[in-house]
């Protein structure tokens, strides 16, 4: 059998990609899955044992409590194998945890005690679903939002320092009023701002009330113990919320409002990549060439825009998982199915290739330069684009049929600076107003985008407290 490495695996995220998804593998990874399920049978005995109501699950002593907890964060992949091979005799990956856990603490007597409050009254779904939860907590906190906020940051600073560069519209793909190219990117961090915000708040749900949700085994064992609240304390202390309401499973909106969340962002950068790589080809943006690299195996000339084309490519894969899972995963046939548990193994995969995306975005950021000449001279050649200003001024001073007059003078037509500027003098327009028409400039008729992006910008540092 051939071994795996990066260059053997099937997967380009473990495999062409691993040095920079590696990080990832602490968490996705069925070692990190294995390692989350020990955290939680781990606390969810020591939350019995400091329950004043279980007397048979005395409090433990800080060497005892100390002794489990560095099982939970000194665990190991040896530790997971060793699991893994339990699981080969019990045929029941989270039952193989108990049992490895049953193993640890047989040499302490004081553990030893209270070992038959391992898995106490759980459901495997108890122990998964938060561990799942765990997963994305710490796949947002510690991977997505600082990715997302070091993009929107660095877009932000783009826009910043083109706030007031002049740039030639394009709707439909034709010329159309003038903007600066630090509002349209400006844009771009205003949208993504909206969402890392939304996706900081997005709460992460975890249930913990038995077989189908109904704490029927807590119940028969200590009928008087308020376990609702036992249960959300739990949850809450592993820095989830609590899902007071479900069947056998945690019932998965959560993840569909998380994940659908990530389609919207991966969505805006989709659009920012594809509006980048058309700046490109424009010459609006230069790319810095980078020495060794080659663009074309034939043509030696090509610098290509390849950072925001990985980007889009690994964007659409994410979002295809991610619309799958968030469809999924909240549909279950009565109290339980299994079709959900191979589904959710992918999430891992979703969010990698979202990592992926965010850096080929950053890395293609760090290598454009704007071309203000470029930008400057197609706006040079559009004259046609003051047509939208002299038809309003017109109508502001009743003249009659001005959109029609300006749809026949530029409509098809080449229009110079001097063809614009004999119209606006043949006008029967008062003489400031006329004047005023005569120093338009497409370079000058922006509106208020460079106050737009300047102050999308400046909204940007709440970024900094998330």
């Amino acid at each position: 059998m051939m071994e795996l490495n990066e260059l053997s695996a099937i997967s380009p995220i473990d495999g062409r990609y691993g040095e920079k998804t590696s990080s990832l593998r602490e968490i996705f990874s069925e070692y990190g899955l294995i390692r989350y399920r020990t955290l939680v049978e781990i606390r969810w005995l020591m939350a019995l044992s400091a329950h004043p109501q279980i007397p048979e699950a005395p409090k433990l002593s800080q060497d005892a409590s100390d002794f489990l907890i560095q099982i939970a964060t000194g665990f190991s992949l040896a530790d997971a194998e060793r699991i893994k091979a339990i699981e080969k005799r019990t045929n029941h990956d989270v039952k193989a945890v108990e049992y490895f856990l049953r193993e640890r603490c047989a040499g302490q007597a004081e553990l030893a005690r209270v070992i038959e409050f391992l898995h106490f009254a759980c459901t495997s779904e108890d122990i998964n679903n938060l561990s799942h939860a765990l997963m994305l907590h710490d796949a947002k906190k510690l991977h997505l939002v600082p990715l997302f906020i070091r993009l929107c940051q660095t877009m932000a600073t783009l826009a910043e320092s083109q706030a007031g560069q002049p740039m030639l519209s394009r709707t439909h793909g034709q010329t159309a009023s003038p903007t600066t190219l630090g509002k349209e990117i400006g844009v771009f961090v205003y949208r993504l701002q909206r969402q890392i915000e939304q996706l900081t708040r997005q709460p992460v749900l975890g249930k913990f009330n038995g077989a189908v949700g109904n704490f029927n085994a807590h119940f028969a064992a200590y009928p008087d113990l308020d376990w609702n609240e036992l249960s959300r304390s739990f949850v809450e202390s592993l820095e989830l919320s609590w899902n007071p309401h479900t069947t056998q499973i945690e019932s998965h909106d959560y993840m569909a409002e998380y994940f659908h969340l990530l389609c919207r962002i991966n969505t805006i950068l989709i659009d920012f990549c594809r509006d980048t790589w058309g700046y490109i080809s424009l010459g609006y943006f230069r790319q810095q060439p980078v020495a060794g690299e080659i663009g074309s195996s034939t043509m030696p000339h090509k610098v290509n825009p390849i950072d925001f084309e990985n980007a889009e490519g690994n964007l659409g894969l994410a979002n295809s998982i991610l619309g799958h899972l968030a469809e999924k995963l909240p549909v279950s046939r009565w109290q339980r199915d299994l079709s959900d548990s191979t589904a959710i193994r992918s999430m891992g995969t979703a969010i990698a290739h979202c990592v992926l995306a965010g850096q080929s975005c950053l890395k293609g950021l760090g290598k454009i330069e704007v071309m203000p000449q470029r930008l400057e001279e197609d706006l040079d050649n559009a004259w046609e684009v003051l047509a939208e200003a002299v038809q309003t001024v017109m109508r502001r001073h009743g003249m009659g049929d001005a959109y029609e007059t300006l749809k026949n003078l530029t409509r098809g037509h080449v229009i110079s600076r001097e063809s614009m500027q004999d119209f606006i003098l043949s006008l029967d327009l008062p003489a400031a107003e006329r004047d005023r028409l005569l120093q338009l400039h497409p370079r000058s008729y922006t509106g208020n985008a460079e106050l737009q992006a300047r102050r999308i910008c400046a909204n940007t540092a709440q970024l900094n407290d998330m």
